[in-house]
């Protein structure tokens, strides 16, 4: 299943698979990758996306290597951040992969932090469509604002437009990255997507398992690729430690659910 549990009890991926240069090149399909914590890249016929890419610069220890190396970032077509938190959204990796980014995109808040960064980050409202090529993306509604909890934070209000899934139309099928989120209403009533990337935390402010559940309940035939895990040293924190095993044991069709390791291809 490509899951093993180490020595602190965090279920982590077995191994990883390398991304080169030459998957960013044309393909004949759609190709989803796990870029290990809570990203991915997407290769759909030769446009390239990446939600969310933390390939550098955080600030917790590891407890898997980043398949993707910076230098081997060949190119990307459009840049997705979901919101500002710093496992999703690097600083360090927007700088360093500007010269061969097309484009980048946001809730507006987001957007107006990649601008301080040197980029023309483009914000988007929840629920608008843009696209890339040949490719539709809609902003999804998330609720993630556990800032305004904690005083360290409270430097502004931060509000529900402020974080976003985002839900891919590929001519080889759709992608829906629900982003970091509690379960909404609003993410029970979409068209059945092909695939889920699916942050199946048990945290207050993230899913929780039982939340998990209820989605992929609700879309029984989507493809389930679970991230968020097992990527950071962190053994106590909820946040980054969903297991796999548990979750097949406990999903509605069972078979659907193909646990990556950081790098590997699946195709539409």
């Amino acid at each position: 299943m490509n899951v093993i549990i180490n020595k602190k009890g965090q279920a982590v991926p077995e191994r990883v698979e390398h991304i080169s240069k030459q998957d960013f090149d044309r393909i004949d399909g759609t190709e989803v990758r796990w870029l290990a914590g809570g990203g991915a890249m997407i290769n759909s016929r030769g446009t390239v996306i990446m939600i969310d890419p933390v390939l550098e610069g955080f600030d917790m220890p590891l407890a898997c290597e980043i398949p993707l190396a910076i230098h081997d970032v060949k190119k990307i077509d459009g840049y997705l951040v979901t919101h500002i938190d710093n496992d999703h959204f690097s600083r360090a990796t927007l700088n360093d992969t500007k010269s061969h980014t097309k484009s980048w995109h946001a809730p507006k808040y987001v957007a107006q932090e990649m601008v301080k960064e040197g980029v023309e980050g483009i914000g988007h409202d929840i629920g608008e469509t843009f696209s890339i090529d040949h490719i539709q993306i809609k902003l999804t509604p998330a609720l993630h604002n556990w800032q305004n909890e904690h005083q360290k934070w409270q430097y502004r209000k931060w509000e529900k437009k402020d974080y976003c899934g985002f839900y891919l139309e590929t001519p080889d099928g759709t992608i829906w990255m629900p982003g970091d989120s509690k379960l909404l209403d609003e993410q029970l009533s979409y068209k059945e997507p092909d695939v889920i990337l699916l942050d199946f935390s048990d945290n207050e402010w993230h899913i929780t398992f039982e939340g998990a559940l209820k989605l992929c309940e609700t879309y029984p035939n989507a493809v389930l690729i679970p991230i968020h895990w097992g990527s950071v040293d962190a053994p106590d924190w909820s946040t980054f430690n969903g297991n796999p095993i548990a979750l097949k044991k406990a999903v509605t069709n069972p078979e659907r659910l193909k646990v990556l390791v950081p790098g590997e291809a699946y195709q539409l």
